[in-house]
């Protein structure tokens, strides 16, 4: 059921308990995490936290922690599956899901005693009705003709008989015409995967509402927003509405004259081309005078040129003292790849405690050199999408567009992970429309494979949807490869909390994306 007192339903259920926090690898988890942390840590709340990267992660921290703990609470985990099947817990377990993943399951919809969802409703979720999804069994059959009645007439109970057998026709085909109603409902319900308000920023109106909210905690939640704007998760419209709410915010923290060396600043944020070499590569600082006083009219120059629109985007920075600032979007990028760090002596769980370390003010460090992983990724996305486009690896298999990166494939163990490998894939298929002649290609999805493990032979696969300026963001890959796998038996496992993301033996692939093609077309 959906929390509508995040405050009363939630935070005072919850303050004076043990709860077992479970937080998925994404950035605006992350931030979330940091926000409830810093909650708790105010009202001295205990709590265990259990980073998690997939659904069975999940099971197993469960099984592993469910005795200990009766309040469960999952950062975005679990609202667009059935959690109670999956996690078969006993009947006092109690789960908060903060989740930015839709659409939400209507079992955890209406299940009003385990389930408990701080998600926004103002949003726009578009539940079906409960009696359209749900209805009771009915009971067994009666048949009045077991009842003794022997005092009436043969043609009676003849008449009575046939009325039975018609009214249990009748109900019949009208439980075959809703379960058709049903199936249909939740089709249109389920068939596109797409995100919601950012977890973070729901966790910072809770202690908004609590008069609780800090200048970090507002920090966090603007990077959770900025960390679905640069995964396109959300439409740009969606974007720029919670821009505005945020604003008001960071207007209303400044004015507290709090502490000046850790002011939050707004401010408009723009892409450079044709820039001279050796002045990009200084700081901002050290350029030339005359280039800094003319940058925008260059930009702006540039971007006519290349016939792009849309160059500036709204966003945020930091400061910490004088010499540290930082723009949201470095801070994500720093931060996702802090989390997907391919280094060989760390760990998964080390990378997210580095990540979420580097979410501080007095961790600098660890941002920087997030900065600089960053930077690397960043090189080795632009290189190889460079190499997609020159060599023709796109294909189009008809309904959508296709990439396979190959074994051996420079810096190759980068896009090994989820986020990686999505973000890239998003910039190949801009990069792919804007480059195309072919109208109709501009138009297709993508899907996009790269090794996962060489050993168990597998691939880690992504769809995309296309690349469009009326692009709603929604993704119709996560049902489309669950019928793809069950229609030919391939071996795949779907233990991504996106949908679009699957793990696929190499050895099935073709008969996977001939299935593919088949549903879609």
């Amino acid at each position: 059921m959906f929390v509508s007192d995040f405050r009363k339903e939630f935070y005072e259920v919850v303050q004076n308990q043990r709860v077992l926090l479970f937080v998925a690898s994404d950035v605006d988890a992350l931030c979330a995490c940091k926000i409830l942390q810093a909650l708790f840590q105010c009202d001295h709340v205990q709590y265990t936290l259990v980073p998690v990267s997939g659904w069975q992660e999940l099971e197993t921290a469960f099984l592993e922690h469910k005795e200990q703990f009766h309040y469960f609470i999952l950062i975005n985990c679990g609202a667009n599956v059935d959690l109670l099947d999956i996690l078969q817990p006993d009947e006092d377990a109690i789960f908060f899901v903060c989740d930015t993943h839709r659409p939400v399951n209507v079992v955890n919809v209406y299940n009003d005693t385990q389930i408990k969802l701080l998600i926004k409703q103002d949003d726009d979720l578009e539940v079906p009705a409960y009696d359209d999804i749900f209805r009771d069994e009915e009971e067994g059959e009666e048949h009045s003709g077991n009842e003794s009645d022997n005092g009436s007439e043969p043609s009676v109970k003849r008449t009575r008989l046939e009325e039975e057998i018609v009214a249990q026709t009748m109900k019949r085909r009208q439980r075959r015409e809703w379960e058709a109603r049903r199936r249909d409902i939740l089709f249109d319900y389920e068939q596109y995967e797409y995100h919601g308000t950012s977890s973070a920023m729901v966790m910072f109106d809770l202690a908004w509402m609590m008069s609780k909210d800090l200048n970090d905690m507002l920090w966090w939640a603007i990077v959770g927003l900025t960390d679905q704007w640069v995964q396109d998760k959300i439409t740009q419209m969606k974007y720029v509405t919670d821009v505005g709410i945020l604003q008001r915010h960071v207007s209303r923290h400044n004015h507290r004259n709090e502490d000046e060396e850790n002011s939050l600043s707004v401010d408009c944020t723009r892409i450079s081309f044709d820039l001279p070499l050796k002045q990009v590569k200084q700081k901002f600082q050290s350029m030339d005078v005359s280039l800094k006083e003319n940058l925008r009219e260059m930009i702006e120059e540039s971007a006519n040129k290349f016939g792009m629109k849309d160059m500036r985007v709204q966003t945020f920075s930091i400061h910490f003292g004088f010499k540290h600032k930082f723009l949201a979007s470095d801070v994500v990028f720093a931060t996702m790849s802090l989390m997907e760090s391919p280094e060989k002596d760390g760990s998964g769980t080390d990378n997210f405690i580095q990540a979420l370390d580097s979410l501080s003010r007095s961790n600098l460090d660890k941002l920087y050199h997030g900065l600089e992983l960053a930077k690397k990724q960043l090189r080795a996305t632009q290189q190889t999408i460079a190499s997609c486009l020159c060599t023709n690896l796109v294909i189009s298999q008809g309904p959508f567009l296709y990439c396979s990166l190959m074994e051996g494939t420079p810096d190759i163990v980068l896009f090994s992970k989820p986020a990686s490998l999505s973000l890239l894939s998003r910039h190949l298929l801009k990069s792919f429309v804007c480059s195309t002649k072919n109208r109709r290609c501009k138009l297709l999805p993508l899907v996009m494979a790269a090794p996962l493990s060489v050993e168990q032979g597998t691939v880690t696969v992504v769809g995309i949807p296309p690349e469009t300026d009326s692009s709603d963001r929604k993704n119709f890959f996560g049902r489309a490869f669950e019928k793809a796998a069950e229609g030919t038996n391939s071996r795949t496992l779907h233990n991504h909390f996106d949908l679009s993301v699957i793990e696929l033996k190499a050895e099935d692939r073709s008969k996977f994306l001939d299935a593919l093609v088949s549903l879609l077309s």
